[in-house]
């Protein structure tokens, strides 16, 4: 039997780019062969994301182009997947007829069976239901990232409320892995190759809440001993859940990335008790300040919301106030997403998305000038860096990583002097910088963390 060759378009964040490696796992190699191309599939699938009115446009729009290619290309099958038809299953299977499956987060494990139930052709398949999966060790997995860098989810769902999200209402409630489990897939993976482990989940500071405590620590301590890995970074913390513990986890042990992404939202009070963030400014300046001072040198990068419900100018003035004073290295802005459905949506003093705009551009060019700030002061500087390949500019450069910059979210290291293989982690001398991105120089000397952070 002829292989059908299937394209996966994974969109959104690394939790649905892990989504996106599942249900390529779970696929049988004699009866379906994936490719990169668009133009070459039989089948595409898009794994979508609904998180913001952004997202959802993005969304439609990868799913009209790959209509088109349904239409006047090779492809004979067309699936819709993940956050989108789990919100509006009804509403797409109404408006997009060219579409043969829709299945949501909770199918994931049956996307076999789901694709020859479409490819019987007839009325679309449609599959979206409670969302309980929850990967483990086991889980077939085809890893389309790096072979040197790998994300690890340890959750799945969210119990905060945010008063802003919809993501407990596509995903469910808070359900965590077991440690043992994390351990032997991070032992694998390493296996393989990886040095760069990135752990994903809502909130890691929540994994382990739904067994009746945290477990964040734990699991770390577990991880740190295995032989080859070299980085292990932390991604989404909530604050409220960033203790005394983790801190000291942190500050001590040299394979975890002294870098921590804690999406704040917020520093006006009024502001975070709206978006029920359980939080207060006292309250974050604290932590903030006490991670600078028991972490010397640690990257810190934060998102904010503006134009929240009830954002006044002076609201807006203090958190452009806050951002000005130069706590992060990296900071995201969302302009507030009225998602229909989260208490947020029902909020007086919905803000104008003139208004939105206008603040999105403040902070944004506010946080240019401190990022471009923190770089410069890096010059001189031996910073640990992860070779990635060729500058796209460029084939007489290579390109990597600093222990500073996350997968997929920071800017790169152009190097221009000294050789190294990808997968590799030199030390690199800082020689200048831009706003977001480094240049530097590769030293011809064994790097280790402890050394290049001298």
């Amino acid at each position: 039997m002829e292989k059908s060759k299937i394209c996966l378009i994974s969109l959104g964040c690394p939790k649905n780019l892990v989504d996106s490696e599942i249900m390529l796992g779970h696929l049988a190699k004699d009866r379906y062969e994936i490719v990169i191309d668009e133009n070459e599939a039989d089948i595409i699938l898009v794994n979508t994301c609904a998180f913001i009115k952004e997202a959802k446009e993005e969304s439609v729009e990868a799913i009209l182009e790959a209509a088109g290619r349904k239409t006047n290309g090779k492809c004979r099958l067309l699936g819709v997947c993940g956050c989108l038809p789990q919100r509006y299953v009804e509403e797409l299977a109404r408006e997009l007829p060219e579409v043969d499956l829709f299945f949501g987060v909770g199918e994931i494990p049956r996307i076999a069976e789901l694709l020859e139930q479409a490819r019987g052709g007839g009325k679309p398949v449609v599959a979206v239901g409670a969302p309980p999966f929850l990967y483990d060790h086991a889980t077939p997995r085809a890893k389309s990232s790096p072979f040197y860098s790998a994300y690890v989810k340890i959750s799945e769902g969210c119990d905060n409320d945010c008063s802003y999200c919809i993501i407990p209402q596509l995903r469910g409630p808070l359900r965590s892995r077991q440690i043992s489990s994390v351990a032997e897939e991070v032992r694998a993976l390493v296996a393989r190759g990886v040095k760069e482990i990135n752990l994903i989940g809502q909130d890691l500071t929540a994994f382990g809440l739904d067994r009746g405590g945290r477990e964040l620590a734990a699991l770390l301590r577990r991880l740190v001993p295995i032989e080859g890995l070299r980085w292990l970074r932390l991604l989404y913390l909530h604050p409220a859940g960033v203790d005394e513990e983790l801190i000291e986890l942190l500050a001590g042990e040299e394979k975890i990335c002294k870098y921590l992404d804690i999406p704040l939202q917020h520093i006006n009070d009024q502001l975070l008790a709206r978006m029920n963030r359980h939080v207060t400014e006292r309250a974050l300046r604290d932590l903030i300040a006490a991670l600078h001072r028991r972490i010397p040198g640690i990257t810190l990068r934060t998102s904010f919301i503006v134009g929240f419900p009830g954002e006044s100018d002076a609201q807006f003035g203090q958190l452009l106030s806050f951002v000005q004073e130069g706590w992060f290295d990296r900071v995201g802005v969302f302009r507030y997403s009225r998602e229909e459905g989260t208490p947020a949506a029902d909020l007086p003093g919905q803000v104008p998305a003139r208004t939105g705009k206008i603040r999105f551009e403040k902070l944004m060019k506010a946080q240019k000038r401190v990022s471009f700030q923190k770089n410069r002061a890096l010059v001189g500087k031996i910073e640990p860096v992860l070779i990635e390949g060729l500058s796209e500019e460029t084939d007489l450069l290579l390109r990597g990583r600093s222990i500073r910059q996350a997968p997929d979210v920071d800017g790169q290291v152009y190097i221009t002097a000294g050789h190294a293989a990808v997968g590799e982690i030199v030390p690199l001398r800082i020689t200048d910088s831009s706003d977001y991105d480094l240049i530097g120089e590769i030293v011809e000397a064994p790097c280790s963390l402890s050394t290049a952070r001298s």
